[in-house]
């Protein structure tokens, strides 16, 4: 069983993915396969596209490279080499599903996808307090906001809940998004 998990920055796509790995999937998210080319940390993978000139996986890198290779290799390759790299997995759970493209893919997969949301005000306090390396640049809620606009244009982030077999609404406690994400996952696999 494959699960894709699609979301807006800071939604909870990640603590989601992680209730499922708890359950015994194997978790990745689609900017790894971005990271491992860009580090050439490649070795868990049985095929690789291509090998970009090694540099630092910022935010902005990820997002120019897997542009690149979605319209080099198709709306799909970062579906394609998360599967791969877990390929000895029996489920997987993929944090970071991003366009119509990848969900269409987990979907042709036999997969299911969710959508996590949360108010970008609720958003914002999640990633002021989680500290990512990759967040650095955002400092206020301005720059957040500034970000999450670029991602929206970029991807249509909000246009995807339509295309999830579930719907997550993440503005409670951890306590109560784990019974939301347990309910899913004993439909799932039964």
């Amino acid at each position: 069983m494959i699960v894709g998990v699609v979301g807006k920055i800071a939604a909870g796509k990640t603590t989601v993915a992680k209730f499922f790995e708890e359950r015994g999937f194997c978790r990745v998210s689609c900017s790894d396969p971005l990271i491992d080319l860009l580090t050439h940390n490649v070795s868990d993978y049985s095929w690789i596209p291509e090998l970009p000139e090694r540099a630092e996986p910022t935010r902005d890198r990820l997002i120019d490279f897997g542009k690149y290779l979605k319209e080099t290799y198709g709306e799909d390759i970062l579906i394609r080499l998360a599967v791969d790299k877990k390929r000895n997995c029996e489920n997987i759970v993929i944090d970071g599903v991003r366009s119509e493209g990848e969900i269409n893919a987990v979907k042709r997969l036999g997969g299911k996808v969710i959508y996590v949301e949360a108010s970008p005000e609720t958003r914002f306090r999640r990633l002021v307090k989680r500290k990512a390396s990759k967040d650095k640049t955002i400092r206020s809620f301005e720059d957040f906001k500034a970000m999450d606009d670029a991602e929206e244009r970029l991807y249509r982030t909000s246009q995807l809940k339509g295309l999830a077999d579930y719907v997550i609404v993440n503005e409670g406690t951890l306590e109560e998004l784990r019974e939301k994400v347990e309910e899913i996952i004993s439909e799932v696999v039964g």
